[in-house]
């Protein structure tokens, strides 16, 4: 798992370089981001759209970017809307206030 404190601190590059570091060591990798916001994206092979963050590191891991491994993009659209892609086809735009009611809370 990779932390950060916050958004633009190097936490996806960080990813991306530990992709390709234990794949030269014999690791099998695949990178993830259960739910990312963003509003660069990148359509796989199949017609759906991934974070570009989490394409670049499928390629640091000389995978094919597939819609498993970004699940939840959300697309910001302005005045706090955003629009939901769940597994790479767009879902809804949400406000986020909606987004947190439908999103249930961990135990």
């Amino acid at each position: 798992m990779v932390l950060g404190t916050s958004s633009h601190v190097g936490k996806s590059v960080t990813v991306a370089a530990l992709c390709r570091c234990l794949l030269r060591r014999g690791f099998r990798v695949a990178p993830f981001k259960s739910q990312n916001m963003s509003l660069n994206s990148f359509v796989t092979a199949d017609g759906g759209e991934i974070g570009m963050a989490q394409a670049m590191q499928a390629w640091a891991a000389r995978l094919a970017p597939a819609t498993d491994m970004n699940p939840v993009l959300l697309k910001p659209k302005g005045d706090c809307v955003s629009q939901v892609v769940l597994f790479g086809h767009p879902y809804k735009d949400v406000p986020i206030g909606e987004y947190y009611k439908e999103t249930p809370s961990p135990p």
